[in-house]
């Protein structure tokens, strides 16, 4: 049962940290696009904010890597999660005091693209610290839910407080939710595992890290499939509040509300993903959420019905999150403990750089079109991930027939 690892305290604490750090980020990022929206009427000022956010995380994405092997995993997502928390207050009062100004939410996305980019990398490296290899996918699902539960309480919030009290009360509630999950998140006490190297400097050290993955080529590429889910749920997010407001005619309510669906979504597969993988194997599971995915996102480019965006944002948040748990734990199972982090960091790296690329492209095309032109390009994008899974899937078994044939160890 996958709830039965939350029996011991510490993972417990995690899970619950992240469940409210999840509700945080979700109700700020909902409510900065809409709100952006709302004051510039343009998805490709959307489109321009999330690429601040990612160029943010990319360039120091070279580093996080090397600083997360290096030192306390713990220590560094409690630490993330208090400068957030600090930042954002900032931020608030100038929005108080000075009323809106661009300027102040391009801010608060970098904050937002930093925080993101070492909690992502941080946090999986501290599962596979914290769990057994036996309890890994478990692990992944729970990770999953947590996300999910706070991301979807996060839309319906997010929705009734924009438009009943305005962005900066979700910037508060943002700021408050950082300092719970720290304060939860510091009450896990584990023996963290032995650094090697641990004088290298950090140059040498990431050096190693691009080695590990340039010497295990099919690591590398699952890692690079793995990431198109999170590549295709930022680039929802640019895309759906033009979907709303146009193609269905909806407001900030709706909007909210859609994003709660994603949200169910992915609950879901925190308790069908395990399942399905044991019974028909982790690349067949696959190869199933990406048809999905493609299929959906396809269904709501044409679609006008507000009852239809729902039940499709449950689909893909269904199928992205289950992708994200199965190909997770494959990760997992795989690389090696003290270069996990590196590890992330190269794939969070590759996410980023094709987010930066990604999202502006597709608000200016939505803003001379229409936003079912977004949902096409996503459908397309899970299209070549499923291409590749099957070519990588492909060229891995005829390596290993290769290797038994030639008498070569596996």
């Amino acid at each position: 049962m996958v709830f039965s690892i939350l029996k011991p305290r510490n993972f417990r604490n995690f899970f619950f940290s992240d469940i409210i750090s999840g509700f945080g980020v979700g109700m700020s990022t909902i409510g900065a696009n809409w709100f952006l929206m709302d004051q510039t009427n343009s998805i490709a000022s959307i489109g321009f904010m999330l690429s601040l956010n990612v160029i943010a995380g990319f360039l120091i994405s070279p580093f996080v890597g090397s600083f997360i092997d290096k030192f306390n995993r713990k220590a560094i997502i409690v630490w993330t999660y208090l400068f957030r928390a600090l930042a954002i207050l900032g931020i608030t009062a100038l929005f108080f005091i000075f009323g809106f100004k661009i300027e102040y939410l391009y801010l608060f996305t970098i904050v937002n693209g930093v925080g993101w980019t070492i909690y992502m990398s941080a946090s999986r490296s501290l599962v596979q610290e914290l769990l057994p290899e036996k309890d890994l996918i478990n692990g992944n699902s729970l990770v999953e839910i947590s996300l999910q539960v706070g991301m979807f309480m996060a839309g319906a919030a997010s929705g009734i407080l924009y438009k009943y009290f305005g962005f900066e009360i979700i910037l508060i509630v943002n700021a408050a939710a950082f300092i719970l999950s720290s304060l939860l998140l510091s009450r896990v006490i584990y023996s963290p595992i032995l650094v090697e190297n641990k004088e290298e400097s950090f140059y040498t050290n990431f050096k190693h890290g691009i080695s590990y993955l340039k010497n295990r080529p099919y690591l590398f590429f699952l890692g690079v499939i793995a990431i198109i889910p999170l590549i295709s749920t930022m680039v929802y997010n640019v895309v759906l509040p033009g979907y709303v407001n146009q193609s269905v005619q909806g407001d900030s309510v709706v909007f909210g509300l859609s994003d709660m669906c994603y949200g169910i979504g992915g609950l879901l597969s925190g308790f069908i993903a395990a399942p399905l993988a044991k019974k028909f194997s982790k690349n067949g599971t696959v190869t199933l959420f990406f048809l999905i995915a493609v299929s959906v996102f396809l269904a709501i480019a044409l679609n006008s019905y507000i009852w239809l965006l729902y039940l499709g944002s449950m689909l893909i948040g269904l199928s992205n999150s289950s992708l994200r748990i199965v190909m997770n734990t494959t990760i997992m199972e795989t690389v090696s403990k003290s270069f996990m982090g590196r590890a992330m960091s190269v794939w969070m790296a590759i996410s980023l750089l094709l987010q930066t690329v990604s999202a502006p492209g597709l608000g200016l095309l939505i803003d001379h079109y229409s936003p079912g032109v977004g949902f096409i390009g996503m459908s397309a994008l899970m299209l070549v991930g499923l291409v590749f899974h099957y070519i990588l899937g492909t060229s891995y078994k005829k390596n290993q027939t290769y290797e038994i044939t030639e008498g070569g160890t596996l």
